[in-house]
């Protein structure tokens, strides 16, 4: 049965791609209040006017091993997808992110005729270089957040749109550290280290134990610091309270907020944080950071096989060079880190960073939620 109004579907598949599109759903709202905007995403996007099907937090598994255990439900839960969209087909369809998910499905979507956008251009100049033909054949409209994106996905024939990054517009320019203090309750001065190791449960597993372990190196060194741990959700804050709860010396010295990740992130003097969009959060708030991860094993390999840069870090992909210090796989130990992490609390550093973080934040300002709705508009606009 088709639906009583037009539809314009969603996907975002993690909590990164939830906050993007929440800040895109308002202002399609805005420009067509006659479109019904349904489909799969978070809090942030159902806050923002979204029907949703499903949680996005269904799809948040990154990795090759990690994905091969939930590899059923997930076909499972596309393919169920697939007949409901086919079923009732929207005016267009929204991908955000999520590559592996959400390029097979619009592969098989634009084949049936319906139009498809996806949001944020999968990193092909990072690894995987082959996903270049796949968007080409899956994707209407690619909305690109980085600005040498076009360079890579126009000579192959993919209509692109540079839409900038939208925390470059949510994020103050000049942050207030000392409010954002007052916001969280926490002492206005001393220092104080923000730790986000990852907002999926699989990264709770694999980075919160080191990044504990390295704060708790840290605070034997420099009894006088404090530390903030944003957890995603009620589930990862309870296993994190266990882990803190292991580390008694640490949980005095800790304050564990359910979300609130961007007043952590403002709050602090520098930061420990998971590879991934925190990375590029931490420098929009022009923090200091040091950059970890560890996956399993097989996971890491299989991804250093195809990448093509050196570096994993959103800061130092843009700067082009090791702009904050990357302590991965069987480097990410907790004494090499926390050494690192000092050095990143001396002013020197924050001096250091403070001209390449500002040329950043420039290049990815853009009216992001205008530019993103005109193009997602457009393409409903010529289906029709």
């Amino acid at each position: 049965m088709q639906p009583s109004r037009p539809a314009l579907a969603w996907l975002a598949g993690e909590a990164s791609g939830d906050l993007l599109a929440s800040l895109v759903l308002p202002e399609v709202g805005r420009r067509a209040p006659a479109l019904d905007q349904v489909g799969v995403g978070g809090a942030r996007m159902v806050a923002a006017g979204l029907q949703a099907w499903h949680s996005s937090g269904e799809l948040s598994v990154r990795g090759y091993v990690e994905v091969l255990r939930h590899l059923p439900r997930l076909l499972s839960l596309r393919r169920s997808l697939e007949r409901r969209l086919l079923a009732a087909p929207p005016r267009a369809f929204v991908g955000v992110d999520a590559p592996d998910f959400n390029l097979g499905l619009e592969l098989k979507l634009r084949a049936a005729g319906i139009p498809t956008v996806h949001m944020v251009a999968p990193a092909v100049w990072a690894w995987r270089p082959e996903r270049v033909e796949t968007v080409r054949r899956a994707v209407d409209h690619l909305l690109m957040i980085f600005p040498f994106e076009a360079a890579i996905f126009e000579p192959a024939g993919v209509r692109c749109t540079y839409i900038g990054h939208p925390l470059a517009r949510e994020i103050p320019f000049v942050p207030d550290t000392a409010a954002a203090r007052g916001r969280l309750g926490l002492h206005p001065t001393g220092p104080l280290v923000a730790l986000l190791p990852g907002s999926r449960p699989d990264e709770i597993v694999w980075c919160a134990p080191l990044f504990l372990d390295a704060a708790l190196l840290m605070l034997e060194a420099q009894p006088g610091l404090r530390f903030v741990l944003p957890a995603a959700d009620d589930a990862l804050r309870a296993r994190l309270a266990v882990l803190l709860a292991a580390r008694p010396r640490l949980a005095e010295c800790t304050t564990l907020l359910l979300g609130r990740s961007h007043d952590a992130l403002e709050a602090s003097d520098a930061a420990l944080v998971a590879s991934g969009t925190a990375t590029l959060e931490a420098a929009l708030y022009k923090k200091p950071m040091v950059v970890s991860y560890r996956m399993p094993r097989l996971s890491a390999w299989l991804i250093r096989r195809k990448g093509r840069i050196p570096y994993v870090a959103l800061p130092n992909i843009l700067a082009g060079r090791f702009l904050v210090p990357e302590f991965l796989q069987e480097q990410a130990l907790a004494a090499p880190i926390a050494r690192a992490l000092l050095d990143q609390l001396a002013p020197s550093r924050r001096e250091a960073l403070a001209g390449p973080y500002a040329e950043m934040h420039h290049a990815l300002l853009r009216d992001t939620p205008a530019l993103a709705a005109e193009a997602i508009l457009s393409t409903v606009g010529e289906a029709a």
